[in-house]
């Protein structure tokens, strides 16, 4: 090659290398979230999100993204990573264990962002720094950015990603004010006062909504509320971020007789054809099916009027076929990017503890219709008996002021739930708390690992449990008289629904089971469901492992256990003088709400509910003297086994038991 030939070409390398570099320097962190509440496909990760401003393609394979100096070379997108020019991509930094580093236009990596402050390195694949971005702290759920159309980093007024930063960026938030009337339960009317933060002006709605720079200003001498109302205040100022909203619920004329929950949050997580959990939506899978989860304010009132908890928080859409009635369960989680990760209060009367991580607003389900009380008087039977339940709260709820009728407030079922009953604080065990539903297999794996639970199935469905050493296996891995006390309720109740159905397991700990979701129960005097609790160890699995159960059954000492169990549980839980205690609790509370309750969603007649309670009530005395001859056909227990175990829970039974 001549001279001249080789110094075009090192002039073409120059030139590519040249634009090359120009092309990187296109590629900034355009908008950063350290303190994310939004969730997204059940997550909300912190994210960085970066964005070629430029026209060319951006080769990102080998590049780095790390928010440590010390390691600027922390994590590293795959090979093939491109981003075209006038593109985003995010990197979702989960904080947990990542497999797939990711793809196209989302990318994961194994740290999260500190909301305190750090600073964010982006390298080129030779190491080279292309950016830094030092974040000071962060508010939460306030994103942190560049403005569109230049200028320098501060705090954006909505986040943005994967779309279009707004104009202004700010170096502060406006500070939040302060409702100095209380929220609560007032006669006729009532005037709320606010209290502004020094240069600025208080913006408000009464609908739910979050105000805006457009919304109505707040009146110096205060709003006076002639209707119950759910009051939304704000605090805006020409150089800060929006503050952070302030809610409260204000009562006219409505007195609360049983606890209230009030939520307050916008219409389009509610109601909207395209974003509202509480409608089916327009597409093939429904829009309260599809796991959203949304910020709300949730307050907690006592039956006396005392607020316990106004806070902010996350909802969503729960249960399973039963969200198809107009009335829908709702789970709240406190949420620390909302404020707390804690709700500060304890509203369950069997319970010690100071605080929950959620709560579910229950409603009822598919009893919504006839007794809206056969899981919580049936579920608080179980207190003291060593086996996990929901406990319960008969309430009711509003929703932006508007009133959602009677629900049934219940510990929500989680590895927090567990925690709190097992004494787990630890948050790494917290973490490592296996729950499995139904069979426990993947698909109905709700935290943790099934590996041992299933090993532990097959064992017991392979070998014989009469052997010392097979034994031993089984009784170092289940808590077996809580099994026990699992089926024996199942059976004695009658829940007809047999797919739930928990086990859990606590690091170091044995399995157990809970007991949840039993208002398919008091409805006949048939053997169902011992059918499904009681058969052949190699028997079809049918809605979940029957086999460590039946195989312990084979076990004479098991055996003879189980009976006892049963028998003592009849002469004492399932004594009539017991059962209606509880009863009687839940309907007295039921009785004073119910009027409005029906004229709220007209579905049901209170003559037809006194005739379901009553009806209930007869199969929740009359079953548990069928008890003992329906073991004895599922069992084949002989007269004499039958009077051995049962003899004296019969007598009590028929003393106590039999309808007058």
């Amino acid at each position: 090659m001549s001279n001249k030939g080789k110094a075009f070409g090192a002039a073409l390398l120059i030139l590519l290398l040249f634009l090359c570099a120009a092309a990187s320097a296109d590629v900034v962190i355009n908008e950063v979230m350290a303190s994310n509440g939004y969730f997204e496909n059940g997550h909300a990760w912190d994210w960085v999100e970066l964005y070629n401003s430029g026209k060319q393609t951006v080769d990102l394979g080998g590049w780095h993204l790390s928010d440590s100096k010390k390691n600027p070379l922390k994590w590293a997108f795959p090979a093939g990573t491109k981003l075209k020019g006038g593109k985003y991509l995010t990197v979702w930094c989960t904080g947990e264990t990542v497999k797939d580093p990711g793809s196209g236009s989302a990318f994961y990596t194994d740290y999260a962002i500190s909301s305190s402050g750090e600073t964010l390195i982006l390298s080129d694949a030779e190491g080279n720094e292309v950016t830094r971005l030092k974040l000071p702290p962060q508010y939460g759920c306030v994103s942190y950015g560049l403005p569109a159309g230049g200028g320098d980093y501060g705090y954006l007024e909505e986040p943005t990603r994967n779309a279009k930063n707004g104009k202004k960026a700010f170096a502060s938030r406006a500070e939040k004010p302060a409702l100095l009337t209380p929220g609560g339960f007032y006669r006729d009317s009532v005037t709320v006062r606010a209290q502004a933060p020094e240069g600025t002006v208080l913006r408000y709605t009464t609908d739910g909504d979050t105000p805006t720079a457009k919304s109505k200003a707040f009146p110096a001498d205060g709003l006076t509320l002639k209707k119950t109302a759910a009051l939304r205040v704000r605090a805006f100022r020409e150089d800060c971020v929006p503050s952070e909203t302030v809610s409260a619920s204000y009562f006219i004329n409505d007195d609360p007789l049983t606890p209230i929950v009030s939520l307050i949050t916008d219409d389009k997580y509610l109601f909207s054809k395209k974003t509202g959990i509480l409608v089916k939506g327009t597409g093939s899978i429904p829009n309260y099916s599809k796991g959203w989860e949304y910020p709300t304010n949730i307050e907690y009132y006592t039956a006396e009027g005392e607020c316990r908890v106004n806070q902010m928080a996350t909802f969503t859409c729960s249960g399973h076929s039963a969200r198809v009635n107009a009335q829908k369960s709702i789970a709240v989680y406190a949420r620390k990017s909302w404020g707390s990760d804690r709700f500060a209060f304890n509203p369950f009367p069997t319970r010690d503890y100071e605080s929950y991580k959620s709560i579910l607003l229950r409603s009822a389900n598919s009893d919504w219709s006839a007794t809206r009380l056969r899981d919580v008087v049936a579920s608080s039977l179980a207190e003291g008996q060593g086996i996990l339940y929901q406990d319960h709260q008969v309430i009711q709820v509003y929703i932006n002021g508007d009133y959602y009728g009677h629900y049934n407030l219940r510990e929500k079922i989680n590895k927090y739930f567990v925690a709190q009953y097992e004494g787990v604080t630890d948050e790494e065990e917290i973490d490592s708390i296996d729950i499995l539903a139904r069979t426990g297999t993947d698909q109905f794996l709700q935290n943790g690992d099934n590996t041992d639970w299933l090993a532990l199935c097959d064992f017991c469905k392979r070998n014989d449990l009469n052997d010392p050493e097979n034994l031993a296996y089984v009784e170092e891995r289940l808590d077996i008289g809580n099994m026990f006390t699992h089926a024996a309720y199942e059976i004695i109740l009658g829940n007809v629904d047999f797919t739930n159905v928990r086990v859990y397991r606590v690091p170091g700990g044995k399995w157990k089971y809970l007991l949840f979701d039993v208002e398919a129960c008091w409805r006949g005097l048939d053997r169902t469901p011992l059918e499904y609790y009681i058969k052949p160890v190699g028997a079809k699995i049918n809605g979940f492992r029957h086999e460590p159960l039946n195989a312990l059954l084979n076990v004479p000492e098991y055996k003879a256990r189980f009976l006892d169990r049963v028998a003592e549980l009849l002469e004492t839980v399932f004594r009539w003088d017991n059962v209606e205690a509880h009863f009687d609790r839940v309907t007295e509370q039921l009785e004073k709400v119910l009027p409005r309750h029906i004229a709220r969603w007209k579905n049901m007649k209170k003559s037809n509910w006194d005739k379901n309670v009553n009806a209930v009530k007869y199969y929740a005395r009359v079953r548990p003297k069928k008890i003992p001859e329906l073991l004895k056909a599922a069992m084949k227990l002989t007269k004499e086994e039958v009077q051995t175990y049962f003899g004296h829970a019969l007598e009590v039974l028929e003393e106590y038991n039999t309808v007058k």
